[in-house]
């Protein structure tokens, strides 16, 4: 190699090095300069602490009932008050952060896998393989998600696990739309058909050219998503359909009030108050955190 072509070498190198680095900074700039996304992943941040710490920080244990108690109001003892059952609200909901969050996660896990899978073979193959699959896709679309949902659950019988399938499955197919059409305008992309001409199979392009250049949209869209998981989730519990009683899902603990009776609305409305507040704040956090991922990969954000 002749000392012109090591120079060339080099400076390619330390150009890519360079503009990683770029990249980096601008994500940064972008995303840290967004109060919003802050605020959401501090308070997410807080919720997964305490999931993953509930069994350290939880004053009491969330199954320990005191039916001397039923809807006592908040006190010193108990900050945020007792529910139905006489159960530390706080407790409950600390546990809760842990079942609800890993709940989401896990629908969010299996719609991205499943999404990611059916969008880059219909966005790749194309042809009449593409047809089908996003005709297959446009039909579940075709039905309100939550709808669809208490009808998966319903045919699988009620359960957490139902609960999360159920979301996962209906999440699927806006996942699939986000990167199919990711992987359209990658797959024509001179890189794409530079490792095609040097002889690399389907799978080589789809994993080293066509994944990573479709990640940033499938990372937004998938965050996004957990949000409307978390809520679906609690929507379903609430329903009756999702967490079973005693456990302490966010969803499960508003039912498990109203239907211990009208007193839930005279004496024992912060049991209906605090589970809500904490499903409104996780979903809101999640949402700020993904506009904040949409403007931090967004390329017209960078300088």
């Amino acid at each position: 190699m002749t000392e012109q072509a090591q120079a060339g070498a080099q400076t390619d190198v330390v150009g890519g090095r360079v503009e990683s680095r770029g990249r980096w900074r601008d994500f940064r700039r972008v995303f840290f300069g967004n109060r919003l996304a802050l605020t959401g992943t501090a308070v997410m941040a807080l919720f997964i602490f305490c999931a993953l710490f509930a069994p350290i920080i939880a004053p009491y244990d969330p199954y320990e009932q005191d039916l001397t108690a039923k809807f006592a109001p908040p006190t010193s003892q108990h900050w945020l008050g007792q529910d139905e059952l006489g159960r530390d609200i706080l407790s409950r909901l600390i546990y809760g952060a842990r079942v609800s969050l890993t709940a989401g996660l896990a629908a969010v896990a299996f719609a991205t896998v499943v999404g990611t899978v059916i969008g880059v073979t219909a966005g790749y193959v194309g042809r009449w393989v593409d047809s089908v699959l996003m005709r297959l896709m446009d039909v579940i679309l075709a039905f309100p998600t939550i709808l669809l949902a208490i009808v998966i659950v319903t045919i699988l019988g009620p359960s957490l696990t139902n609960a999360m399938l159920a979301v996962g499955i209906v999440n699927v197919p806006q996942l699939a739309r986000v990167v199919r059409s990711a992987v359209i305008t990658v797959r024509e992309r001179d890189y794409v058909e530079a490792e095609r001409a040097l002889g690399a199979g389907n799978l080589q392009i789809v994993r080293t050219a066509i994944l990573p250049n479709s990640l940033a949209p499938l990372i937004v869209q998938a965050t996004l998503t957990l949000a409307t998981a978390i809520l679906d989730i609690a929507a379903l519990s609430f329903l009756g359909l999702g967490a079973r009683p005693p456990t302490p899902e966010w969803g499960a603990m508003l039912t498990d009030a109203f239907r211990s009776g009208f007193g839930v609305f005279v004496t024992g409305q912060h049991a209906i108050i605090f589970p809500g507040v904490a499903i409104a704040l996780s979903v809101l956090s999640v949402n700020f955190i993904g506009d904040g991922l949409r403007d931090a990969l967004d390329p017209r954000q960078r300088r």
